[in-house]
Order: C-alpha cells, then structure tokens, then sequence
C-alpha cells in the first residue's frame, strides 16, 4: 500500500511537471497588476490581446494590463518550455469608489473621489432618455483610442 502511495505522489508531480494551476487573476481595466512568477519565463501567451496584455519586465515577473472587458487567459513557459502559470483573466470594472442608482429598470452609474461624476458601464440601457449616450462616448469608443495609442507610441518610438 505504501509503495502504491509513493507511486501515485511521484506520478502526480511528473504529470504536472510543477505547473501553477488554472485560477482566476482579476484585472481592472485600465489597471496593471503585477505577476511574480515561481521560476524565469521564456514564452508568454495573452489569449486575446484585445482584453489583455502583457509585459516582461525580467525573467520573473510581467505585468498584465486590463485593455477590454472580458475573460482571457494567460499562459507561461520556462526554457525547457513547461508550463509554469496558467490562469484566466477577468479584466472588469473597479467598484472602489463607484455607486450605481437605481432607478426603475435603468441603472445609472457614478464614480465617486471626491465628487461624484457619470461614468456609463456597459449593460446599462438608453430607454429613450438620451442619457447613455450622451455619456458613454469614452467607453464605447475605448478599443480604437486604445489601438490608436499603440499605434502612436510605436511611431514615436527610436529605431
């Protein structure tokens, strides 16, 4: 029984060769989190770059970037290419310092320090008012100002 023990604990560690396994890693969008990891990385994989990205800092340690709402994942290897982080990330909202009114059907959301100021989050509807809209410029167009910020810094970039 013992042996049969020592077998299974020693297959067990073969099979996940160390890896860190699958968990959730939320990101605010518009925020960095740092990610420190258990050993140096040779290749980093985004899922889908539009609602995350990645930056190497050094061997040990990336910072994912929230771009888009949304559920991706992020996968790292080491130089005998095993995995050694492999995580979903759910880029959301911060809810520090925001309140959401409610008001019939409508919700209708604010961002709050000191002063509370209007800030549409998706999900919330229009229903005729004209409030959404006239509001929710800035995040509706977040993904072409994002891309067009990539774009610049590229070009400004020296060669």
């Amino acid at each position: 029984m013992r042996r049969l023990l020592v077998l299974l604990t020693a297959v067990a560690t073969l099979v996940s060769g160390g890896m860190a396994r699958a968990q959730g890693m939320p990101v605010r969008i518009d925020q960095a989190t740092r990610v420190a990891l258990p050993a140096p990385a040779r290749d980093v994989f985004i899922g889908n770059p539009s609602v995350a990205d990645v930056t190497v800092i050094d061997g040990r340690n990336l910072i994912v970037m929230g771009k888009a709402y949304g559920v991706t994942n992020i996968v790292v290897l080491d130089a005998r290419g095993r995995t050694i982080l492999d995580r979903q990330i759910v880029v959301s909202a911060s809810d520090d310092g925001r309140i959401s009114f409610y008001r019939g059907p409508d919700v209708y959301n604010y961002a709050c320090s000191p002063r509370c100021e209007r800030t549409p989050m998706p999900g919330e509807r229009d229903s005729g008012s004209g409030v959404y809209s006239q509001w929710s410029g800035p995040y509706t167009t977040y993904p072409e100002r994002a891309a067009a910020a990539a774009t610049a810094a590229k070009a400004a970039a020296p060669q």
